[in-house]
């Protein structure tokens, strides 16, 4: 460990630490809206607004969190992120086309007629389908090492579906805290359906990326890797099974403990992503380029890290803030 310090290391781990906490931070709090903006095409037209109106406040801003971690990827690790970049270009850009049709009827809807609100919804459902099919697609390429062929085509395509499903569980558990009545009760059957697709995700990916990876596959089979690792399928496991359980529960008693799927479907990503980042560390990208080979000059890092830890208690800050002002049951939508 002193090593590490000794030999200025710590700084491009620092930033890869950074950049992973961006990473799960986006995928929980744009995850849900993209779910909700999924699953809106479920949802009777009132319940649609009531649904708009539970993530209003809080969407656009959840995007900066991955404004925040592809900018201290390009900044701090500008030579992974040429080739992340130059083998996701075109994911990359219809991601952008599905975050700008997201954005457009968003605002759109809200001054339509009756008929045209019907085609922005469902323009704002297929942008968040979009949206997750392609950051899906770019996981699982990555996963790969970019490797291509028809095997890794299926697998990432699979694996934007999954993400979809991943992003549909948390957004459903969004409304199960957000909401009653009626819509509670579809969100409750909704992440039931959900959860079937991420375990079945979760599953594929842990089965396929030792396999792919001679780098992965000694991890989880040599001392003492295999043993800090053996926990985590167990907390899966146990989630995925807490899950069920609660969501059960609720069908039967939806005003108890509502935020209990949110929590443990946050606890499935943390514990994805660890599982993730342990499995291919200290690579940034698997198998090719490693954190500490790939980072940036340390004086200009240092430089970078004061600007981060200037941005980022604002950032958490304004989070904070929107989520403890927002707080509660959302109401019926105005734009009044």
């Amino acid at each position: 460990m002193m090593e590490i310090f000794e030999n200025g290391q710590w700084l491009p781990l620092a930033f890869a630490l950074l950049i992973a906490v961006a990473v799960l931070v986006y995928a929980v709090l744009d995850g849900y809206d993209l779910g909700v903006g999924i699953l809106m095409q479920y949802a009777l037209p009132q319940e649609q607004d009531r649904m708009i109106a539970s993530i209003g406040p809080f969407w656009d801003a959840n995007e900066t969190w991955l404004v925040l971690a592809v900018g201290l990827l390009l900044i701090a690790f500008p030579e992974a992120n040429g080739i992340v970049l130059g083998h996701l270009y075109l994911p990359t850009c219809l991601m952008l086309l599905g975050l700008i049709v997201r954005g457009v009827s968003f605002d759109f809807r809200s001054k339509a007629d009756v008929k045209a609100k019907g085609r922005w919804n469902r323009a704002f459902t297929g942008g968040s389908f979009l949206v997750a099919i392609t950051q899906g697609y770019m996981v699982g390429s990555y996963i790969l090492g970019f490797e291509k062929g028809v095997g890794p085509l299926l697998f990432c395509l699979m694996t934007g579906l999954f993400v979809a499903a991943a992003y549909s569980l948390i957004g459903a558990a969004w409304l199960i805290m957000k909401t009653d009545g009626a819509l509670q009760k579809k969100a409750i059957a909704w992440a039931g359906t959900a959860l079937k697709g991420t375990a079945a995700g979760i599953a594929l990916v842990s089965i396929t990326t030792p396999l792919a990876s001679a780098h992965v596959l000694a991890r989880w089979t040599t001392f003492p890797d295999a043993f800090i690792l053996a926990p985590l399928p167990l907390i899966v496991l146990g989630l995925v099974a807490g899950l069920r359980y609660c969501l059960k529960r609720l069908s039967h008693a939806p005003t108890i403990r509502q935020w209990r799927p949110f929590a443990m479907t946050v606890g499935l990503f943390l514990t994805s992503l660890i599982a993730l980042a342990y499995s291919f560390y200290p690579y940034i990208i698997p198998g090719q380029l490693k954190i500490v080979d790939a980072a940036s000059a340390p004086e200009s890092l240092m430089i970078i890290l004061v600007g981060a830890l200037i941005v980022l208690p604002l950032l958490i800050g304004y989070t904070f803030f929107a989520y403890k002002v927002f707080h509660g049951k959302a109401d019926e939508l105005s734009y009044n």
